[in-house]
């Protein structure tokens, strides 16, 4: 690719991802990555010439964006999340922009909490977004993170570390290594595997060739892991406490019914994300 001006390759991409029924978004995202510059910047330049070899590294992903659907966090190695950047690669799921409402309404309700030290524990943790989050923005909690893959919690960990968090990982299947620790939670918060494995056919590539597998699906149309996870519920958490799911929209009644099941006296009510889906189930125990 001969030199050109930043608009023009931009707007090559833009147009190349259109014409495959990619996101022209993408187009912006790894151009600014591949310049390295901050947004403002990276408006400001458009007249500027880019350098040949940084025109051609960024048509080279394009290029496997369109032809494998390779989400652009993985070719830039890291997603941004509540306002801080964590490495990703093929063994956490991406990071979602709902999922930051499901940590800001734990940040919110964490101050309805009356303890000394609040002890917070993050099930199927990936890349430790919830956690590391709500241990940077409620500095005074003590903060646990589960997961079963060891890949997921080596990214986990890596990220703390990055970002000077105070995290304790444990390896474990759900709830399980914190009543093995005898932890009690005044908070539990997920973001579980909630799709049905009959939803596969209609994920995008980009998610479903991309995201792990353990991360996505979940048996009994989806609900496997809240079941589990309100089942060892009450051997992990203190006598007042808060319950917080990222859930799918269609999700809300049946996570209701489980978990009334168990906490016949709970206050249940699920909350819209920003597009007006349910989103989130929040559980007053």
């Amino acid at each position: 690719m001969a030199e050109q001006k930043q608009f023009e390759v931009l707007r090559w991409a833009s147009l190349f991802l259109e014409k495959h029924d990619r996101e022209s978004r993408v187009a912006e995202i790894l151009l600014q990555h591949h310049l390295g510059v901050s947004r403002s910047q990276f408006f400001m330049l458009m007249q500027d010439q880019v350098p040949t070899d940084v025109a051609d590294r960024f048509k080279k992903d394009i290029e496997a964006h369109v032809l494998t659907g390779v989400p652009v966090q993985h070719l830039m190695g890291y997603e941004t999340f509540y306002g801080r950047d964590f490495t990703v690669n093929k063994h956490v799921l991406i990071p979602r922009p709902e999922t930051e409402e499901l940590v800001l309404h734990v940040i919110e309700s964490a101050k309805d909490i009356e303890a000394e030290q609040l002890t917070i524990v993050d099930i199927g943790t990936g890349s430790g977004i919830i956690a590391i989050t709500l241990a940077l923005e409620l500095p005074y909690s003590q903060v646990y993170a589960t997961d079963i893959s060891d890949d997921a919690l080596a990214v986990a960990r890596q990220n703390a570390a990055q970002l000077h968090a105070d995290v304790t990982f444990l390896k474990g299947d759900f709830l399980q290594p914190v009543i093995d620790e005898k932890i009690r939670a005044h908070i539990i918060v997920s973001n579980p595997p909630y799709i049905a494995k009959s939803e596969a056919l209609s994920i995008s590539d980009t998610v479903k060739d991309f995201d792990p597998e353990l991360a996505l699906f979940a048996e009994n149309n989806g609900l496997a892991a809240y079941e589990k996870i309100v089942d060892q519920a009450p051997a992990a958490l203190q006598p007042k406490a808060l319950l917080a799911f990222e859930i799918g929209h269609k999700q809300s009644e049946a996570l209701h019914a489980i978990i009334h099941q168990t906490f016949p006296d709970s206050n249940v009510k699920t909350i819209k994300d920003i597009h007006k889906k349910n989103r989130i189930v929040s559980v007053k125990i």
